[in-house]
């Protein structure tokens, strides 16, 4: 198969300078590199096909061999599949972009030599841990005191988090040489990954602790009693400031979050801040009117005035029984749904006054609008 036309490769016209033709390669070397796209064979030689370009283009001699004879010209100098050219100058290609922030993505770390990042060895923070609450929804809406317990990662206590025994001292790192790190070279990059030896340290414990393999930690039990606040929901979240894992090399402990769930009540419904009920009540109450009595959630027991004529599905008010809502004592409120409840079987003396009733006021055929779709 022909090649292509090196400077059809890149993207520049013929009188294309060097930096247009650095930047053409560039923008190729980003997108095809076999690393970001492992397992795809035509990226793969898109990239060695650029790089190939990039490197008669990048060179005087070569280019201008090329520019008077093709292809041809260049056969028996090299010029058409190494990478030395464009490895040497690869420094310069990128000059004035951040290498991490271009490959890191998909080297997983620093970049060929070039990053300006340092390893740090300093105190880190330790990781935060997640736990999982489940209350009642009375416990939600009124808060409570809860134990919890659950495991973390906590200093040796053996030997104090140091990681050796007894008069054990740290040396060099066999594998990385005290970097922290070791690269591999993938072809036109030189890629930098963390020590498996050493864990990124730069040094090794040449007495390990025997309790712990030298990792200085320990997994613990723990026990910490939680305060609920008021008015909790599901997908609420707490945080235990330094209750997380311990930090590394005197960094300070991850946190601890408590993430919530409340469970359904068979009587109460909440809506933000305001709760729900429902109440039966009967055709004579609705009627004529009545005063009935209604629990709160809270146990609390209330007189609700049911004005004559209500419907069913009508919502009454009570102010101030909801959930606790902020910080200044105020609540949401509490909403008794009537339900007209039509009785199954009465006594012979209701028969009667019910039939006394229907002669009263007779019966209606009259049918009455509906919204569309209310008789589905």
């Amino acid at each position: 198969m022909a090649k292509r036309d090196y400077y059809e490769v890149l993207g520049v016209p013929k009188t294309a300078t060097k930096d247009e033709i650095k930047k053409g390669y560039r923008k190729l070397a980003v997108k095809y590199h076999p690393d970001k796209n492992q397992g795809d064979k035509e990226a793969e030689e898109k990239f060695k096909e650029a790089t190939e370009a990039y490197e008669v283009l990048a060179d005087d001699d070569k280019r201008k061999i090329y520019d008077q004879y093709g292809h041809a010209g260049l056969e028996g100098m090299g010029g058409g599949g190494g990478y030395s050219h464009a490895y040497t100058d690869f420094q310069d290609i990128f000059q004035g972009f951040d290498l991490d922030s271009l490959f890191g993505n998909f080297f997983g770390g620093g970049f060929g030599g070039f990053s300006s990042r340092s390893h740090s060895r300093g105190p880190s923070r330790g990781t935060s841990l997640r736990y999982d609450l489940t209350l009642s929804f009375k416990d939600a809406v009124f808060g409570k005191k809860v134990e919890i317990q659950y495991s973390h990662q906590a200093k040796c206590s053996k030997c104090n988090g140091t990681g050796g025994e007894a008069g054990a001292s740290k040396k060099t790192c066999g594998t990385c040489g005290g970097a922290g790190q070791i690269r591999r070279n993938t072809g036109f990059f030189s890629v930098a990954q963390t020590c498996p030896t050493c864990h990124g340290e730069g040094q090794v414990i040449d007495k390990p602790c025997t309790a712990c393999g030298g990792s200085g930690l320990e997994k613990v039990k723990q026990t910490v009693q939680v305060t609920i606040p008021a008015g909790v929901d599901n997908g609420s979240r707490l945080t235990l400031s330094g209750q997380g894992n311990v930090g590394k090399n005197g960094g300070p402990a991850g946190d601890l979050y408590i993430f919530i769930s409340v469970d359904d009540d068979p009587n109460f419904e909440r809506h933000g801040s305001d709760i729900y009920c429902a109440i039966p009540i009967s055709p004579i109450q609705a009627i004529l009117g009545s005063e009935i009595t209604v629990e709160t959630v809270e146990g609390k027991k209330i007189k609700v005035k049911v004005p004559a004529g209500i419907q069913s599905g009508k919502l009454l008010r009570v102010k101030k029984e909801g959930v606790p809502s902020g910080s200044f004592g105020s609540k949401g409120d509490f909403f008794i749904k009537l339900i007209v409840r039509t009785p199954q079987s009465i006594s012979p003396e209701a028969r009667e006054l019910y039939g006394k009733i229907l002669k009263i006021e007779g019966e209606n055929t009259s049918p009455e609008p509906l919204n569309r779709g209310e008789l589905l």
